[in-house]
């Protein structure tokens, strides 16, 4: 397991933890991998009963790393979610395409689908490719500090890889966050059901903790049985088909803004993003 991600056991309860705290835990490529290795882990140790997936330092996630001194776009890991061929020495779309349905994309459907109940423990920012590994948690404790955002629009995206938006915040409120951009508040979250408890910034841990004991005491298998049969249903309510639709729609804009403008994100990174959103 690499840096960019801790692993630390507290009974029967796996605290993992984001570990890039200087670029408010935006996620490379080797956090991603990381981070698989954690959940890993955590399935496999029989004493491990709920993951609690937190971030170091003032931020949960702040988003895919789209500009820091570690970027790995163009880095090959050991791939283990899609069955595809690697996008490195791969041209134009083709190496976006296999990147983001791996990274971003398959590797949120694989722990979306870990048969243990995962928690995450959310404060300060949480946005766009911080949403995605939010919501592929069965529960979400957030602090009242926390915020969420899925600003890319203003890239001439249609939103995140793993597109859950419509399912999480239901419909209206999916489309006023990705037409305007801004931010919404962990009590706002909490009113549309995205989020299931918030608590003072001091009481985070402490809250998140009693749930996954409060969870772990239930029996593992009839655990694992419940979260795939809610699962399921999102899967039988649409979620699925959707969200493939919606990475085709993804790649079109990453393709056009490759065309127009030579880049694929229009030029935008994270300083210009988080200036837009001010």
């Amino acid at each position: 397991m690499a840096d960019e991600v801790r692993y630390d056991q507290r009974g029967r309860i796996a605290l993992i933890t984001l570990n890039r705290p200087e670029y408010a835990n935006a996620q490379n490529s080797a956090m991603t991998y990381a981070l698989d290795a954690a959940f890993t882990r955590a399935v496999n140790d029989d004493q491990v009963a709920v993951l609690v997936l937190a971030g170091a330092g003032k931020h949960f996630c702040a988003g895919h790393d789209i500009g820091t001194p570690e970027r790995d776009a163009d880095k090959s890991f050991d791939r283990q979610a899609v069955l595809w061929w690697d996008h490195v020495g791969r041209a134009g779309a083709d190496a976006r395409y296999a990147r983001e349905m791996e990274v971003y994309l398959g590797m949120c459907r694989r722990w979306r689908e870990i048969p243990k109940p995962a928690i995450a423990m959310v404060h300060g920012a949480c946005i766009a490719g911080g949403l995605m590994l939010a919501w592929v948690c069965d529960l979400i404790v957030a602090a009242e500090d926390a915020f969420f955002a899925d600003p890319v629009v203003r890239m001439g995206i249609p939103g995140v890889e793993y597109f859950a938006h419509p399912w999480v915040l239901g419909p209206r409120f999916a489309k006023e966050v990705l037409f305007t951009g801004g931010r919404f508040t962990a009590e706002r979250a909490y009113q549309l059901g995205m989020v299931n408890r918030v608590v003072p910034r001091g009481e985070l841990e402490t809250a998140a903790f009693a749930l996954a004991e409060q969870v772990a005491e239930m029996p593992p298998f009839g655990l694992a049985l419940a979260k795939r049969a809610v699962n399921q249903c999102e899967d039988l309510m649409g979620m699925r088909p959707g969200m493939d639709s919606v990475f085709g729609l993804h790649h079109m804009a990453h393709a056009h803004n490759a065309e127009v403008s030579g880049d694929s994100l229009a030029g935008l990174d994270g300083r210009s993003m988080k200036k837009a959103a001010e």
